[in-house]
């Protein structure tokens, strides 16, 4: 049954089991955040990793359903095996599973309304391709798992707001995935989140070009002029507060930016080396456009301090402290539509 309780629920995957993943997850336990927090992990794996870390920790069984308190130190613990032990700093294929099955467990709480939002510790891609499994990362997997046809990912930090129109694609494929219908869902789904998940009435986009220059006027390229003019107009034309294509060597000046609330860049490196620049290490990557809400951390698996206790976990009390505002800003979108929907003359 969907929890009755009033307390945001949030489910934590940690990620890779031979990386930061599982200390970052640890150290959770001494924190006081205004949330239920619920790792998805191993729990065997977890009290290996908090005695690396000389910390002690007491774990407990998450059922969902039930009302669950915790005291400093504990940690509610959603058990998903391992198939095979781990050794910090070395990923093994054979866990792989293990992995994906986090997720999984993560996104169906999610579904059933046991978890408001959950929140990835970061994965080693190249390992779980190793295993033999397809994978290109967290967003594409979720959009998978949730049946979603068209997401998009999103990072903001340091004051900033950056979305891609393309993902995790070779740059040399970047241009022949760039489509007018492909923007123009993509711009759609950023302005119906900005204004649903993130509680901005009127939101202020920015497009990037692809080429330099944004191609100056056709000579170092047509994809300015045939794919992201068209879509940013028509959706002017709609009442969308939207401006492009512009360079991308420009967009990113405070200038530009004080009159914006999201850029949205055309590839993956385009936008977030600046964003990274702005605030690597309390960053948040987000999934638009998922009948769920997810944020992750905006770094990886850094297998060579696993176990050590040389981390910080900023990224992820920035990721679980975003997802409990989005959590929020939902509910009281939501809970306004089903106000609005009454009958004239009936209060809720």
């Amino acid at each position: 049954m969907p929890r009755t309780n009033s307390l945001s629920t949030l489910a934590v995957t940690a990620g890779e089991p031979a990386g930061i993943g599982p200390d970052l997850c640890v150290l959770l336990a001494w924190h006081k955040l205004p949330a239920r927090i619920v790792v998805i992990a191993d729990k065997t794996l977890l009290a290996e990793r908090a005695r690396l870390l000389k910390k002690k920790i007491h774990l407990v069984d998450f059922t969902p359903g039930r009302v669950n308190g915790r005291a400093s130190g504990s940690l509610l613990v959603l058990h998903e095996p391992l198939a095979k032990p781990v050794v910090p700093g070395k990923p093994d294929p054979a866990n792989s599973g293990y992995v994906l099955r986090t997720l999984q467990q993560a996104v169906r709480g999610c579904m059933e309304k046991h978890f408001d939002a959950m929140v990835t510790a970061p994965v080693h891609k190249g390992v779980i391709n190793d295993a033999g499994i397809p994978f290109t990362g967290h967003t594409e997997y979720l959009a998978q798992q949730t049946a979603t046809r068209h997401v998009v990912m999103l990072l903001t930090g340091g004051g900033l707001r950056v979305a891609l129109a393309t993902t995790h694609l070779a740059l040399k494929d970047v241009p022949a995935a760039l489509s007018r219908n492909g923007l123009e869902r993509c711009l759609r789904i950023l302005h119906h989140d900005l204004v649903m998940r993130f509680g901005i009435a009127a939101p202020r986009i920015l497009v990037a070009g692809l080429n330099p220059h944004a191609g100056e006027s056709g000579y170092l390229g047509n994809e300015e002029t045939q794919i992201i003019s068209p879509v940013v107009n028509k959706l002017l034309h709609e009442g969308f507060d939207v401006q492009g294509p512009l360079p991308a060597d420009t967009l990113f000046t405070h200038e530009r930016l004080k009159s914006c609330d999201c850029a949205l860049a055309m590839y993956h490196d385009q936008g977030l080396p600046v964003l990274k620049y702005a605030s690597f290490g309390l960053g948040v990557n987000v999934t638009l456009g998922l009948p769920i809400i997810r944020t992750s951390v905006d770094h990886g698996t850094a297998l060579e301090l696993a176990g050590t206790g040389k981390i910080d976990s900023g990224s992820l009390l920035a990721a679980i402290k975003l997802a409990m505002q989005l959590s929020n800003n939902a509910k009281r979108q939501n809970t306004r539509s089903a106000t609005q929907t009454l009958p004239a003359g009936i209060k809720k």
